[in-house]
């Protein structure tokens, strides 16, 4: 296991992705399962800075990877305003482009693209713990 912090900024994404891709890259993902996993991460720290913290360099993220030989754990810990997942609505993929919330996309990308993701606030801090199962 190892845990970075970064400031809760948008400079601050591609460090981050390489940490994860890094991580992930050395259990064995490649490809678009690569992509999978840095794309959830890149989109769940891009909520943490305009959700939870309303800007950038408010706060920080804390990363935390988990590697075994079946599955990447990554879990993402801010300091910012709580955040309920069942507030967020659905988006409606039938619907032409025009026509869609600009919002919500994200969350769906990030439960269509890895195994599980879970969400929880306790003491003034949200968690957020997406795991990507190893399938050779």
């Amino acid at each position: 296991m190892k845990t970075l912090t970064f400031p809760g900024s948008y400079s601050s994404l591609i460090k981050i992705g390489d940490f994860v891709t890094q991580a992930a890259r050395s259990l064995g993902f490649d490809g678009f399962e690569l992509y999978k996993i840095e794309t959830a991460v890149d989109e769940a720290c891009s909520n943490i800075i305009e959700h939870a913290y309303g800007q950038e360099n408010v706060g920080e993220i804390e990363v935390t990877v988990l590697t075994d030989p079946e599955k990447i754990t990554i879990t993402l810990t801010d300091f910012g305003l709580p955040f309920n997942p069942k507030n967020v609505k659905k988006p409606n993929l039938s619907s032409k482009l025009k026509d869609r919330d600009d919002h919500g996309l994200g969350i769906y990308m990030m439960k269509q693209w890895m195994d599980v993701v879970n969400f929880e606030s306790q003491n003034e801090k949200n968690i957020l713990t997406m795991i990507k199962l190893f399938k050779e």
